[in-house]
């Protein structure tokens, strides 16, 4: 597959319409939720990139998290969460491309978007990532622990490779294998956790 396709809007709307969304557990995942809630500002100011049908953008909501912003390239996702949760803002529900996005974020939740960007644009990722977070913002998600292919998403890596990505923009890079996967990913996910410099 060409890595230009999987950069189209109607790549992703169409496996939202055929129903090929691997990526999608149908709730928020485990590792995330436990973070979650151990979150007490409620204040947080929160961006879900690439958030899909955004199950922790619906868990955050629900737990009194109001100032939540989720972005995706396909407008389907989008829908579905305003189907779900009518009373999310729809001026908090981004139809964009993530390298287009201006705004200013405390925390960046990291849930399947990285992995499904050609590697290629790994960097400008965490470029942009950066950009996007306050002084002293946090990065907190998972990212896939399997081999990387080049041929279509998900494109997986290692702790090696991440860990050279994000710390030229990044410090108090913690990346662990997680505990609390869901047992299909048991072993393939790291939790990660990071301040922008």
């Amino acid at each position: 597959m060409d890595d230009q396709i999987v950069l189209k809007e109607s790549y992703w709307t169409e496996r939202y319409g055929k129903g090929e969304t691997g990526w999608d557990i149908g709730y928020v995942s485990t590792p995330i939720k436990e973070y979650i809630d151990q979150l007490q500002n409620k204040e947080l100011k929160i961006l879900i990139p690439g958030a899909g049908n955004a199950y922790e953008a619906e868990y955050l909501w629900n737990s009194g998290f109001k100032n939540v912003w989720v972005l995706d390239f396909s407008r389907t996702p989008l829908i579905h969460l305003q189907e779900r949760v009518p009373e999310f803002p729809a001026s908090q529900l981004i139809h964009a491309d993530f390298f287009d996005h201006k705004g200013e974020y405390d925390l960046i939740i990291e849930q399947t978007f990285f992995c499904a960007l050609p590697p290629r644009l790994r960097s400008d990722y965490v470029t942009k990532t950066a950009d996007l977070l306050k002084s002293k913002g946090r990065l907190v998600g998972l990212l896939f622990q399997i081999p990387l292919n080049n041929y279509k998403p998900p494109f997986g890596g290692s702790k090696e490779e991440y860990l050279k990505l994000f710390e030229k923009s990044f410090q108090s890079i913690k990346m662990e294998t997680a505990y609390n996967s869901i047992p299909p990913r048991h072993g393939n996910e790291l939790f990660i956790k990071m301040f922008k410099v």
